[in-house]
C-alpha cells in the first residue's frame, strides 16, 4: 500500500444521510481513510475520472470519447500532473506524503467499491491503479476548460467572418456564463452575532455529484466540507470550527492561445517559429484505444509556448522543410511553472483564522477563484486567489502570434485584488473584485439580487439563508419584456393575449409557473429567429476546430446567451428585432399553450453510461440569471445540464447549525439508500443539517463494505421524499463539459 499502513485508529462514521465522518490518529492516516472511503462509495466515479485525466476513456466508453482523449493527451495533462507532483515531492515532501496516503487509500478501497458498482460489470472494466500524481491529473482535467480559453477562438471567428467591430458583441456580461453564488454576512447582520458564509457552486451536474460531503477529523484538525472525489482534503468549501471558507470562479483569464508556424523536417522532427526564429519542438505519437473500433494514432507536439491542441496534423508530404503549416498551442500556468498549489490543501485543513486561510491561499494556482472566509473572532476575508500571468492585453482577447515577443509572459504573476467586507460581501462571477484579471464576466443580475435580498434583513440565520439560494426572480427577462411591451401593434388576438399575459407575469421562474413557461417559449422563438437572421449568416458554418471546443463555437447558444445585448445592439437592425419579437408572439399564440416551466425545464445531468430513458428526471425552477441558477440553451432546449452542484451555509457561531445539500446523495452506488436521497430536498431548495456530534453518528465496524451504516434509517427530515421527483436511478446522455 505504497508504504502507508492501515492503523486501528481509523474510524468511519455515517450520519443519517450516509455522509462519511472520518477519524484517525494523524493527517496521513486520515488522508488514507478519505481515499479508501471515497473509493468504496464512488469507485465508478473515480475510475471514470482517472481515465478522463489520462485520455483513456474511449477504451471503454467508445468512439464518442475520442475527441476528449485526444485533447487531454495533446494538452499534456497527465504529464503536467507528473511534473507538478515531482516538484511537490522536492519542495514540500510532507504534502507529497499526504497525497500518497490518499492514493494508497483509494487503491485499498477500489476493489471493494468496484464489487458494489454495477457499472464495472456492465463495461467489463476492472479498476485500475492510481499513481501519486493521479489526484493532480484529476484536478487538471476537471478545471482545464474552466477559464473558457475557447472563447478566444470564437472571437477570432467573429472577427474573420463578421468583422472586427463585432468581436465583443457576444460578451458573456450580457449574459453568457453561469458560475457560482457566494456571500459572507458579518456578525452584525446575523441573528446569532456570528458570521455566515453561504453559497452554491454552479457546475455541469453529474451523477454521481462533483462534490462529496465529508468530515475529516484527527488531533490536528476537525473539518467538514465538500470534497472533489479523487482529490484529498477540502479545496473549495470547508468549516474547521474556528474558520470557514468558500469560493466562486473569479472569471480571470490565465490561459493563452498562440498561433504557431510549424515545419516538419525530412527526418520527421518538427520545428516551431518563435521570437528567436525556428526552434525544435517536442513531438511523439500516442495510440488511443477505442472500444469496438480500431485504435487511433495521434501526434503530440509541444513548442516553447506550450502543447499544440489544434492543427497538430500537418506538414508537407514531401518533407520540404521550407514548407509548413499553422497550428494553435495552449499555454497554462501549471505546465509553465510545475506548480498546482496542492500545498494549500493541508494548510486549509489546519486553518484556525481568516489570516491562516489568507496565508494558505497565497500558494493557490488553478483555477483562479474569489474567496470568502470568516472566523469566530470576527475576522472576514474577501480576495482573489490563483496564478494570473502578466502579459499583453491582446493575449486575453484572441489567438496571438507565437513569433511576436510582445506576447511573452512576465516572470512574476499579477497581484491579486482584495476588498474589505462591510456588512456583507457577494461573489457571483460578475465584474467587480476580479475585473482587472479578466475580460468577460457573468452579468450583474445574480450579484445584485443577492445583495438586494441580504439588505432586507439584519438577523440572518442558516435557516432563512436557504430562501436566498432558492430565489427565482429573473432580472434578465426585463429587456425582452420591454420589447414585448413596445410591440403591441398589429398582433393577432392570440399573440395579443400572449403579450398581455407576459406583461402581467411576476418574473419568477418557478417550476409550476405557466407564466415562466410562456416567457421561455417566447424567448426561445426570439432566439431562433435572431440566430437565423441574415446578419449572422457568416457565422453559421462549422468552425475549423476540434469537436471538444464546439460548445464555445456554436452560433445558436451564443445568440441565446447574448440575447440581452442583441435586443438593443448588434448587426440586426432595430426594426428587424421588433419584427422578430412580434413574430415570436404570433408563433407562441398560434401553438399549444406552453406548460408550466418545470414541465420542459428538467434536470439533465451527465453520466458516463447514459440511459436512453430519461423520463424520471424531475422538473426544475430557476433560470440562467436567477440566484437559483439552472441553465439551459434557450431556443434549442429547456433541459438544464448546469445548476447548483451543492449548496451550503457555514455558521461561525455554531458549526452544528450549518447546513448543506448536494443534488443526489453521499453514495455513488445505484440502489444504495443514499444514492439520491437528497434530491427531493435539493429540488425544494431545502438544506440538510450538518451533524458533528459523534454520539449522533453510526460507526461502521471494521471490514464492512460501507453498506450497513450507509443504509442507516434517516431522520424524519431525511425521509420526507416525494413521489413527484420520481428520481430513482435515472440516467441521461447529456455531454459533459468542465467549462
Amino acid at each position: 500500500m505504497d508504504g502507508i499502513g492501515v492503523s486501528v485508529s481509523i474510524e468511519v462514521y455515517r450520519d443519517a444521510w450516509g455522509v462519511p465522518h472520518l477519524r484517525a490518529a494523524d493527517p496521513d492516516e486520515l488522508a488514507f481513510a478519505q481515499g479508501r472511503t471515497t473509493a468504496r462509495d464512488r469507485a465508478w466515479q473515480l475510475e471514470v475520472e482517472r481515465h478522463r485525466a489520462q485520455g483513456t476513456t474511449a477504451a471503454f466508453l467508445g468512439a464518442a470519447e475520442i475527441a476528449w482523449d485526444t485533447f487531454v493527451r495533446q494538452a499534456r495533462l497527465a504529464d503536467t500532473a507528473r511534473r507538478c507532483f515531482e516538484r511537490l515531492d522536492r519542495t514540500d515532501a510532507e504534502t507529497a506524503a499526504w497525497v500518497r496516503a490518499y492514493v494508497a487509500g483509494v487503491n485499498d478501497g477500489l476493489a471493494e467499491g468496484a464489487r458494489r458498482a454495477p457499472e464495472f460489470a456492465a463495461t467489463g472494466l476492472a479498476p485500475g491503479r492510481w499513481e501519486p500524481w493521479t489526484p493532480l491529473a484529476v484536478w487538471l482535467s476537471t478545471h482545464i476548460l474552466f477559464a473558457g480559453f475557447p472563447t478566444k477562438l470564437w472571437r477570432d471567428e467573429v472577427a474573420r467572418r463578421l468583422g472586427e467591430e463585432w468581436t465583443e458583441l457576444f460578451a458573456t456580461d450580457g449574459p453568457g456564463t453561469a458560475g457560482s453564488n457566494g456571500w459572507v454576512v458579518a456578525g452584525e447582520r446575523t441573528a446569532s452575532g456570528a458570521a455566515l458564509v453561504a453559497g452554491d457552486p454552479h457546475r455541469f451536474i453529474e451523477a454521481p455529484g462533483v462534490y462529496q460531503q465529508i468530515r475529516l477529523s484527527c488531533p490536528a484538525y476537525d473539518v467538514v466540507g465538500l470534497a472533489v472525489p479523487g482529490v484529498p482534503g477540502l479545496a473549495h468549501f470547508g468549516h474547521t470550527g474556528p474558520v470557514a471558507w468558500a469560493i466562486t470562479n473569479a472569471m480571470a483569464d490565465y490561459q493563452d492561445l498562440y498561433r504557431e508556424r510549424l515545419h516538419r523536417l525530412p527526418d520527421g522532427t518538427v520545428e516551431a517559429v518563435g521570437p528567436e526564429g525556428r526552434r525544435p519542438a517536442a513531438a511523439h505519437t500516442e495510440t488511443i484505444e477505442v472500444a469496438d473500433a480500431e485504435p487511433v494514432e495521434i501526434e503530440v507536439i509541444e513548442t516553447d509556448r506550450g502543447p499544440v491542441i489544434i492543427g497538430v496534423d500537418g506538414g508537407p508530404a514531401d518533407g520540404d522543410p521550407a514548407s509548413g503549416w499553422e497550428a494553435v498551442a495552449l499555454r497554462y500556468p501549471p505546465r509553465v511553472t510545475g506548480e498546482l498549489g496542492f500545498g494549500v490543501l493541508p494548510a486549509l485543513l489546519r486553518a484556525r483564522t481568516v489570516a491562516d486561510v489568507d496565508a494558505a491561499l497565497d500558494g493557490w494556482v488553478e483555477p483562479v477563484n474569489v474567496v470568502q472566509a470568516a472566523d469566530t473572532a470576527g475576522g472576514l476575508l474577501h480576495r482573489v486567489a490563483g496564478h494570473v500571468p502578466v502579459r499583453d492585453r491582446a493575449n486575453s482577447l484572441r489567438v496571438v502570434p507565437a513569433w511576436d515577443p510582445a506576447h511573452a509572459w512576465a516572470a512574476a504573476p499579477a497581484p491579486l485584488p482584495r476588498a474589505e467586507v462591510r456588512g456583507h460581501a457577494v461573489m457571483a462571477n460578475a465584474r467587480g473584485l476580479a475585473a482587472p484579471l479578466g475580460v468577460e464576466f457573468a452579468p450583474p443580475h445574480r450579484a445584485a439580487r443577492i445583495a438586494e435580498l441580504l439588505d432586507a434583513s439584519a438577523s440572518w440565520t442558516p435557516e432563512t439563508t436557504a430562501a436566498v439560494h432558492a430565489d427565482t426572480d429573473n432580472p434578465s427577462a426585463a429587456r425582452l419584456l420591454a420589447k414585448v411591451a413596445g410591440n403591441g401593434d398589429g398582433l393577432s388576438p392570440a399573440a395579443a393575449a400572449v403579450r398581455e399575459r407576459l406583461l402581467g407575469w411576476d418574473r419568477r421562474m418557478d417550476a409550476e409557473s405557466t407564466g415562466a413557461g410562456l416567457y421561455a417559449a417566447v424567448r426561445g422563438a426570439v432566439v431562433r429567429r435572431l440566430a437565423g437572421h441574415e446578419a449572422f449568416a457568416a457565422l453559421r458554418g462549422p468552425a475549423p476546430y476540434p469537436e471538444v471546443f464546439r460548445p464555445w463555437l456554436a452560433l445558436g447558444p451564443r445568440v441565446a446567451y447574448a440575447l440581452e445585448t442583441l435586443l438593443t445592439a448588434g448587426p440586426v437592425p432595430a426594426a428587424d428585432v421588433d419584427r422578430i419579437v412580434r413574430e415570436a408572439l404570433d408563433e407562441v399564440g398560434a401553438g399549444t399553450p406552453p406548460a408550466a416551466w418545470g414541465t420542459t425545464h428538467r434536470l439533465a445531468p451527465w453520466q458516463a453510461l447514459p440511459d436512453a430513458d430519461d423520463d424520471r428526471w424531475p422538473g426544475l425552477g430557476g433560470d440562467h440569471d436567477c440566484v437559483l441558477s439552472t441553465s439551459s440553451v434557450p431556443g434549442w432546449t429547456d433541459r438544464s445540464a448546469r445548476a447548483s452542484a451543492a449548496r451550503y451555509v457555514w455558521d461561525l457561531g455554531d458549526r452544528e447549525r450549518s447546513r448543506w445539500i448536494v443534488p443526489f446523495g453521499a453514495s455513488g452506488v445505484p440502489g444504495d439508500p443514499h444514492h439520491q436521497d437528497q434530491l427531493p430536498l435539493w429540488l425544494r431548495g431545502e438544506l440538510a443539517p450538518v451533524v458533528t456530534d459523534w454520539d449522533r453518528l453510526t460507526e461502521e465496524t471494521d471490514g464492512t463494505d460501507g453498506t450497513e451504516a450507509s443504509g442507516a434509517t434517516a431522520t424524519a427530515d431525511a425521509t420526507d421524499t416525494t413521489d413527484a421527483t420520481d428520481a430513482t436511478d435515472p440516467t441521461d446522455a447529456t455531454e459533459k463539459e468542465s467549462a
